[in-house]
């Protein structure tokens, strides 16, 4: 728990956790944009949802900083949101109201092996080269969708995918792509954001100066009321279907894997470690992301999760939870300003999913290629969930190919009790 005594313990003071929060919050804010630009596509209203990221937003950060005590600012997932849009909506053709009982349940789930620590178990059965590879695959998968959602790369008949036309929305999105990379190289504080920012307002020629008839970005007023119309819409009894488990699953999974590693690395590279050397109030810390999920459901958002963006904060100083309280309460004023976020264009945001990808592509490099046993299906779960367009896929083909080359290649000891479960589930979710 979070307390100001704690402050002293850390040696830190409250001028240097609030400047940290706000560092954090600068490199976390662009979920605010981002996220509803993703969401809205399953035609969830973009202004319920971007209301929906900031009350998951404020009330998970809040929690980590109150509960857990730890400089680290919780929002809705990225990958995860591409997830419940491309995956569970669109290609499982789902309706949201449903995706979003899923995503409630999948919170409970992961509530429930935060508390009792089964997590630890289920955690160790997951072979770390597929964990590296879904984590670099759904980097691939939301690259994919900046650039088809910028129209830099399009359906083709002829070859499935190719080059857009170079045009003034695909060269707008290139500047602002450049941009935001060159301000992330210069390690400016906010850097998305402020990219994000800058190719709106380079979008903003477009349909009145050049390159179409109709503007890409309409503004009709500034301030507008919070509109909280997905608040307890979800479905809870249709989602609760045992044909719907693997969704459920691959929520809880890909959440925990997610967390885990964020929580660990945030630790290893600040030295948020406790006496045994592991993650501070990690346990802690993943009961607010279980809460965070399942809040998420509750207002209308896919679930949410501990940022690698606060690391900017941690750099800056941040050791407590006031931290992340300070970021949590930043998120707030943006509950009135969805006509002017909503009418950001996907070219703005583009970039940033972009970027995101390169983000997520780091852990290919702990992958051993060397062993086929161990390459060829975290290769399988790597390139299929962008190929497949599905996440679950490349999840579930991941694990069978890893179940049989180590069972045809006299290697059976090496696959858990839990490992086979998982494999029952995935077997099931390709026969329903």
């Amino acid at each position: 728990m979070f307390s100001f005594s704690s402050l002293k313990k850390e040696q830190t003071s409250v001028s240097t956790e609030i400047l940290a929060g706000v560092s954090s919050f600068l490199a976390t804010a662009y979920i605010i944009v981002v996220n509803p630009s993703i969401l809205s596509q399953t035609g969830m209203p973009f202004s319920a949802v971007l209301t929906a990221t900031i009350l998951v937003s404020f009330f998970s950060s809040m929690m980590m900083g109150l509960y857990a005590n730890n400089p680290i600012l919780v929002a809705p997932g990225m990958g995860l949101n591409a997830f419940f849009t491309f995956s569970a909506v669109l290609t499982d053709k789902l309706s949201w109201q449903v995706a979003l009982g899923t995503v409630f349940w999948s919170g409970v789930f992961f509530l429930l092996l935060s508390i009792f620590n089964v997590r630890s178990y289920i955690v160790k059965a997951i072979p770390k080269p597929l964990r590296y590879a879904i984590a670099s695959g759904i980097g691939l998968f939301i690259t994919l969708i900046g650039f088809a959602n910028a129209k830099f790369i399009v359906a083709n008949p002829a070859t499935m995918v190719s080059l857009g036309n170079l045009n003034a929305s695909t060269l707008t999105f290139i500047a602002g792509l450049l941009i935001t990379v060159v301000l992330l190289i210069r390690n400016v504080k906010g850097s998305i954001l402020i990219g994000i920012v800058v190719t709106s307002l380079l979008a903003w020629p477009i349909g009145r100066w050049w390159g179409g008839t109709e503007p890409v970005i309409t503004i009709n007023q500034l301030i507008a009321k919070p509109d909280f119309s997905l608040l307890f819409q979800l479905d809870l009894a249709n989602s609760l279907k045992w044909s719907l488990a693997p969704i459920i699953l691959a929520f809880v999974f890909t959440d925990m894997f997610d967390s885990l590693s964020t929580f660990v690395g945030l630790a290893e590279a600040s030295n948020l470690l406790d006496e045994n050397g592991e993650p501070k109030n990690i346990r802690k810390s993943l009961i607010v992301d279980a809460f965070s999920t399942t809040i998420a459901g509750l207002t209308g958002s896919s679930p949410g999760t501990a940022y690698i963006e606060s690391a900017v904060g941690i750099e800056q100083g941040g050791k407590t939870g006031l931290t992340a309280i300070a970021g949590a309460v930043l998120f707030l004023p943006f509950l009135f300003l969805s006509p002017v976020l909503s009418a950001v264009p996907a070219i703005a945001t583009a970039p940033a999913l972009v970027l995101v990808g390169v983000f997520m592509m780091k852990p290919v490099i702990k992958i051993d290629w060397n062993k086929l046993h161990e390459a060829f299906p975290a290769f399988m779960a790597m390139v299929l969930i962008p190929f497949t367009y599905s996440i679950t896929q490349g999840i579930i083909w991941g694990f069978l190919s890893w179940t049989a080359l180590h069972l045809l290649t006299g290697r059976s000891r090496q696959i858990s009790l839990a490992l086979w479960i998982i494999d029952f589930f995935a077997i099931l979710a390709l026969i329903f």
